[in-house]
């Protein structure tokens, strides 16, 4: 049962008991008094609308904040640090001893030394400092 439904039923006691709400104190009392409250509840009611419509405009508007967010921040995703390089899970280096590509993920990365695959000699990482990342990301554009 809503307020007013509750303050309708109030109204429909007092009608009901036939209280004189012109020449009694106490008859005026009540009936001033319900016609407050049936002023509180429509008050109420319209507070209660006007919060369901403006939860509705506020989940609209951050559906189209996520969209641009995304639309703007989409390429950055992909680059983490802003240098333009691409991160992937690996890091790409060639053997010093015989020239072979290797890819090598960010926990052999952190040892420092590699042992290659094709002619198992072990080298030490040169990670220069033209990589603008802190995880030797091994781009070259310098850059933030």
């Amino acid at each position: 049962m809503t307020i007013s439904e509750k303050v309708a039923y109030l109204k429909g006691l007092a009608e009901g008991l036939d209280i004189d709400t012109e020449k009694s104190k106490e008859g005026k009392l009540i009936s001033v008094m319900i016609g407050i409250l049936e002023e509180v509840g429509l008050s109420i009611e319209d507070l209660e609308e006007n919060t369901v419509a403006l939860g509705e405009e506020i989940d609209a508007l951050s559906d189209d904040l996520s969209d641009v967010e995304h639309l703007v921040f989409e390429d950055e995703e992909d680059d983490a640090c802003g240098c333009g390089c691409e991160h992937d899970d690996f890091f790409e280096t060639e053997c010093p001893n015989c020239g072979e590509a290797l890819a090598i993920d960010e926990s052999v990365l952190s040892e420092g030394v590699i042992q290659c695959p094709s002619c198992k000699q072990k080298f030490a990482l040169d990670l220069d400092d033209d990589c603008c990342c802190e995880d030797g990301c091994g781009c070259e554009d310098g850059e933030d």
